[in-house]
């Protein structure tokens, strides 16, 4: 029996073909401006800036009039439209979110906000619950193995979260917008640049009613048919200083603080007894504040420096509340050094310190990361060549040295051919080392071994690429239900251990066209992630998922659609069916600096059951204002 990747492919091929669309959204919106010539920039694939077409890995860009125009609910929403990836998300929005990247766990993608590494370190993951489109500027994803220039947790991937800089003279925008559900947001912002000064600051608020986050008759009781609404605030602000022409001394802050309601049980003396009328909240604040320094040196080194700290603080229960706080204080040295044209050789340092502050842990150590890392590229005539190696020394759990090397051949003026080949690991979080009664001190990182194949086809205002990729690996972290003392410790009821190996393979389909005012986009995903040992396709994971929007913009008007269709999915003991969701939106601008917006989101009403027994919001209608002191 065929697996389902090569089922998939006969599709994979036919949508290509059909949808000649998007590797990218920016180059949509780039061929509608003055300034096409201008290629688009991303830093992610090498750490140093470079042209996105001449990258060898497989990089998506979502520009920052593509994070305006989407009509998208969230941050996880606008990722699972660009860039494929899957959401598991705790009912709708607000709610806590997890993501899988190429069928990679949560745990196994690193996310970062101006190249500040962020997220729990108990959970090991960033909460895009908490943060707001309106403060975004661009987001670069890295999709496949990076642990050879970003260490550990690089096996999915990279996101790479960019805020807003300013440039320019002052520009201030602002939008407000209303909804369904009881649900408003507002944002403002200003930025600009003078006198060698540039600087940017924004402060957004975002409130919903929502609904239940869990389903009636769920597994565990926890139903509470009271609504599961949230309130987020987000502020940001950098400021940076040139002195002399090619260095620049910068600060930055991000704070976000959310409220959101959940539905659960606590179980307290005397009787211990599950309860679920409480008001369930969690109260998480996160807060990124980092100094950086940019110099060209000389015409061959420029380097840089950061010092940076991410804390997240969660209060979340209902009676009672538990806390789980963690800082991460990091520090980056990075040089770039061009060997000769089209040559350069990055070489790095990053320290990273931990410490958390929980609820039952005890006296939990400090852990600290010491990185050396090193990256080359090189382009020879048609081909271009790209390499990574890194070592990491992590006081928990030992050292590990990883690395990538990558290829890429013109095979025409338009037509390129990639490889790539990398290891990976993903470090365990202090919850799999030091929970009590379910972390084990011994357990070892997850490692991985991975190979892809690409090819990508820019012509004129099209572009379209296709990735087939491989990912074994082994030492998975996991749940161990052992209560015998044999793989577990004593009296653990089960534990974090190493229990298993996973297969991720699969199909990746991007695309892109413009048809005079009419430009489409599409992004197809086809995963086969699956336990190596027991064959058993890994949870939550959909064997499809795909994404096509269309967007008409004839002038001062202009009118979009996206549908987004999720395959079913394994969850615990029972399977999950697939959905589709189709979001319209339009917009009049009246006014040069004015633009009135709707959106209508799940219009067809569906019932969305993210994971087992949540629920999604349904119908949503959107109208609000946006300004912008520049004009459109």
């Amino acid at each position: 029996m065929k697996s389902p990747i090569l089922r998939a492919v006969p599709r994979a091929v036919a949508l290509s073909l059909l949808l000649p669309a998007a590797i990218s959204p920016v180059f949509a919106q780039a061929t509608n401006t003055a300034t096409t010539a201008l290629q688009p920039v991303i830093v992610v694939g090498t750490r140093e800036a470079q042209p996105l077409k001449d990258s060898a890995a497989d990089v998506v860009l979502i520009d920052a009039d593509s994070l305006r125009d989407s009509g998208a609910d969230s941050v996880e929403d606008v990722l699972r439209r660009y860039a494929g990836l899957q959401i598991t998300r705790a009912g709708g929005p607000g709610q806590s979110s997890g993501y899988l990247l190429r069928g990679a766990g949560t745990s196994s993608t690193v996310v970062m906000i101006d190249g500040v590494r962020v997220g729990s370190a108990t959970l090991g993951q960033a909460a895009f619950e908490a943060m707001s489109l309106g403060d975004i500027d661009h987001i670069e994803v890295l999709r496949g193995p990076a642990s050879g220039l970003y260490g550990a947790d690089a096996v999915g991937g990279v996101i790479q979260i960019f805020t807003k800089k300013g440039q320019g003279p002052l520009n201030i925008t602002a939008n407000v917008a209303v909804g369904d559900y009881r649900s408003r947001e507002g944002n403002i912002g200003i930025s600009g640049a003078q006198g060698g000064f540039d600087y940017a600051a924004s402060l957004g608020r975002e409130t919903s009613r929502g609904v239940s986050a869990v389903r009636p008759n769920d597994q565990y009781g926890n139903y509470n048919p009271d609504d599961d609404g949230f309130r987020r605030t987000v502020a940001t602000a950098r400021l940076g200083f040139t002195p002399v022409q090619g260095h620049r001394i910068g600060i930055s802050a991000t704070q976000s603080k959310l409220n959101n309601q959940y539905d659960s049980s606590e179980y307290l003396a005397p009787d211990y007894l599950p309860d679920n009328t409480p008001d369930f909240r969690n109260h998480l604040k996160t807060r990124q504040i980092s100094a950086d320094y940019r110099g060209v040196v000389n015409t061959l080194w420029t380097t840089s420096l950061q010092v940076a700290r991410n804390t997240d603080d969660s209060r979340s229960g209902g009676t009672e509340l538990a806390r789980f706080k963690t800082d991460r204080d990091q520090f980056t040295w990075q040089n770039a050094l061009q060997l000769a044209p089209g040559q350069q050789l990055v070489l790095g340092y990053e320290r990273v310190g931990e410490t958390v502050q929980a609820d039952g842990y005890g006296d939990v150590p400090k852990r600290t990361n010491n990185g050396y890392f090193a990256g080359y590229t090189g382009g020879f005539g048609p081909a271009s060549l790209e390499a990574s190696l890194r070592s990491d020394d992590n006081s928990a759990y030992g050292t590990h040295t990883t690395g990538g090397l990558g290829v890429s051949y013109a095979l025409s003026s338009t037509l390129k051919l990639r490889a790539l080949a990398g290891t990976s690991f993903r470090a365990p979080t202090f919850n799999d080392l030091y929970y009590p009664y379910y972390g084990v001190r011994t357990i070892k990182p997850e490692q991985g071994r991975s190979v892809e194949l690409g090819l990508n086809w820019q012509s004129g205002s099209s572009q379209a690429s296709a990735t087939v990729y491989r990912n074994k690996v082994r030492n998975l972290i996991g749940y161990d239900p052992d209560s015998t003392g044999t793989t577990c410790p004593d009296g653990y009821g089960g534990c974090a251990n190493n229990t298993s190996r996973a297969l991720l393979k699969g199909v990746s389909l991007l695309g892109g066209h413009r048809f005079g005012d009419l430009s489409l986009h599409a992004t197809v995903d086809f995963l086969d992630a699956r336990d190596s040992l027991s064959g058993a396709r890994l949870a939550r994971r959909a064997a499809h998922q795909e994404s096509v929007s269309a967007d008409y913009s004839p002038g001062v008007w202009s009118v979009g659609a996206t549908l987004t269709d999720v395959g079913a999915r394994p969850d615990t003991t029972e399977p999950l069916g697939g959905y589709a969701l189709l979001d319209l939106r339009a917009s009049w601008r009246f006014l040069p600096q004015w633009r009135l917006e709707t959106k209508l989101l799940n219009a067809a009403d569906r019932d969305v059951q993210p994971v087992r027994d949540y629920q999604g919001l349904g119908r949503q209608f959107w109208v609000g204002l946006r300004y912008d002191m520049k004009g459109f």
